[in-house]
């Protein structure tokens, strides 16, 4: 059957109108109709999805406000304050009830009394303080060296040859034997564990990161750089480091609870800080594990370590999930 014509008649409109060229804009017919894309903004919105991220954020909010707002605000002096009751016998290993009933009702009494009569509470609080410092320099350090190595690493051939064989030979040394030799020749400062955990400790990530970089150097992209002669460093920092987000967000998130561990091992062992760090503060209270009525001693310094490493750990694997574009979908 004939399709039926529209009567234009009906439209009351003239045929100047009906009929006149349509405006074509260049510029309009290229415009994609899309909201602009934010690369934080939606690497934010992945991470707030997750309602535990909050939660998480919020734990480590308060732990760092005990860690290093708390001793501020009550003035702890490490040098007196631990020694205050000293001579007070009756003051030793207290119960957080004991502490309270001699020396009133107060935060810094809930964990009770140590060996030389000081708050338990205090203590660990001041060594979380030092031991999270110790992990976020020694981290700070290692990313910041092991990425820029590790991303001239991967693109020139030249370096790659060298710092192969650097590698090699550095990594069939256990990590852990190093830093041990290095902390015992130099005296076991705060400054001095700092660069025992960096010496080498960078050489892993740039290997991890030079990986990466091979995998997507030879790309459309890099290869075009070349050609135009753009410098190997500003391909580096500007066509291959800015795709790897995600992949240092997971290599913080691993390296700064790995950092705490080792200060509390080396502490534990006797060859750690001479600060009463999170490890210094287990090794002294060792003793006190198994005595009844003193396990809290020993366990609040290993929960309070427990704690904050495995929140910074999650927190960090799962902004690193969220800085991977393909979740921004």
């Amino acid at each position: 059957m004939a399709e039926e014509k529209p009567d234009l008649q009906e439209l009351g409109l003239p045929e100047e109108v009906l009929f006149s060229p349509a405006d074509r804009d260049a510029l309009a017919a290229e415009r994609i109709a899309a909201p602009r894309y934010s690369y934080w903004a939606s690497v934010f919105r992945v991470f707030f999805r997750k309602k535990i991220n909050i939660v998480l954020l919020a734990l480590l909010a308060v732990l760092l406000v005990f860690t290093y707002v708390y001793p501020a605000v009550t003035g702890y002096d490490p040098e007196a304050d631990p020694y205050i009751n000293i001579l007070d016998s009756q003051s030793k290993h207290l119960g957080p009830g004991a502490a309270m009933e001699r020396f009133g009702r107060s935060l810094r009494w809930s964990l009770g009394t140590g060996a030389s009569g000081e708050s338990t509470f205090d203590a660990v609080w001041y060594g979380s303080g030092i031991s999270l410092s110790l992990a976020l320099v020694c981290a700070a350090i290692n990313l910041t060296v092991g990425v820029l190595i590790g991303a001239v690493w991967g693109f020139s051939k030249r370096v790659d040859r060298f710092m192969t064989e650097v590698y090699n030979v550095v990594a069939n040394v256990p990590y852990i034997l190093l830093i041990s030799v290095v902390v015992l020749i130099l005296s076991p400062s705060f400054w001095s564990m700092v660069f025992a955990l960096t010496v080498t400790g960078w050489i892993s990530i740039a290997y991890f990161i030079r990986t990466q970089v091979v995998i997507i150097r030879d790309r459309e992209y890099n290869l075009a750089s070349r050609c135009l002669g753009t410098p190997m460093y500003r391909i580096a920092t500007k066509n291959i480091l800015p795709f790897m987000t995600s992949v240092i967000v997971t290599l913080a998130a691993a390296e700064i609870p790995a950092y705490i561990s080792y200060e509390v091992f080396l502490s534990f062992i006797g060859m750690g800080l001479r600060d009463m760090s999170l490890g210094r503060l287990i090794q002294s209270a060792q003793g006190a594990m198994l005595t009844p009525g003193w396990e809290l001693e020993f366990w609040s310094p290993v929960a309070v370590a427990a704690v904050i490493t495995v929140v910074l750990y999650v927190v960090g694997q799962n902004l690193g999930d969220a800085s991977d574009p393909r979740t921004h979908l």
